[in-house]
């Protein structure tokens, strides 16, 4: 379950259009992409 927060609607259009790109439907859309993010916060830190 997303949390409910404000994202713009490009944001959200961006994650919309890498859904369908590769076949995922939104959750699991934003799960890749909050997991990607993450993982390179965290690469970013390290250096």
């Amino acid at each position: 379950m997303r949390p409910n927060i404000d994202i713009s609607h490009t944001l959200g259009g961006r994650v919309k259009d890498y859904a369908e790109a590769n076949g995922l439907d939104l959750s699991e859309a934003y799960t890749e992409v909050l997991e990607a993010g993450l993982e390179a916060l965290e690469t970013q830190d390290q250096q």
